[in-house]
């Protein structure tokens, strides 16, 4: 069921309630304390873009393998984004690029039960309306930008989540190797030679492998070295 409001401080806050369960959408049309990776603020203006969490209860997935939900949520913006005409790449970990625009932000945090993952909680922004940004957001374009008109937010939300139940359905089947070999086809730069920084901001020039299960990015350098790297251990020059 999707759960519709004019305001909140973070859907990802209010989806952690017992009383929404699996499959559940928490729609606000502005969030007053939004928050994106790495302790961002997601920034939106009012009305005109998506930001809603989907609860989810994968207590078939193991704590070692959470990394193929995200997987499943990219997979399914890339999805929705394609009925729209948009061809869209993932720009690992967890946001969604049109060129070297980011379009969509994710957010995905996860309870656990003892082996396994019991409760997600699933935050998406995405610009939807939005033509006007900050000039301190570095690089965002939105759906009414790409297509030259405006969308229907509502109709946006719904076809992603349809997507969503379906890639989500094949995880539960077992389908984890597929899925996971389809999301490193759709990475960012994948095989492309780009510059990547490191914590130390020392920068190096490599290309994207792949991800492994485990979500670590896989780079190889131009020494044809290549090496793992988790999530804040490297960066994206863009």
């Amino acid at each position: 069921m999707i759960y519709h409001f004019d305001i909140t401080a973070s859907t990802n806050d209010d989806a952690r309630d017992e009383k929404y369960r699996e499959g559940d959408v928490v729609w606000a049309d502005f969030q007053t304390a939004g928050r994106g990776q790495r302790g961002h603020v997601w920034h939106s203006h009012k009305g005109e873009n998506l930001t809603f969490s989907v609860v989810l209860e994968p207590l078939f997935v193991a704590i070692a393998e959470q990394f193929s939900v995200s997987e499943v949520v990219a997979l399914s913006l890339v999805d929705m984004l394609a009925e729209y005409g948009i061809v869209a790449k993932i720009k690992w970990t967890n946001d969604i690029y049109v060129g070297d625009k980011k379009l969509v932000g994710i957010l995905i945090e996860h309870s656990l039960a003892s082996t396994t993952l019991r409760r997600t909680i699933v935050g998406v922004g995405i610009n939807v309306n939005q033509t006007e940004f900050d000039s301190s957001i570095p690089n965002p374009v939105s759906m009414a930008q790409l297509l030259g008109k405006q969308i229907n937010a509502e109709d946006v939300l719904k076809c992603f989540v349809s997507h969503l139940q379906r890639n989500y359905e094949l995880l539960r089947e077992g389908a984890k190797a597929a899925l996971h070999e389809r999301y490193n086809s759709l990475l960012y730069r994948k095989d492309e030679w780009h510059t990547y920084a490191l914590p130390s901001g020392e920068k190096f020039r490599a290309k994207i492998v792949g991800t492994a299960p485990s979500g670590a990015l896989c780079l190889e350098d131009e020494s044809g070295k290549t090496k793992d790297y988790l999530f804040k251990e490297v960066e994206f020059v863009i």
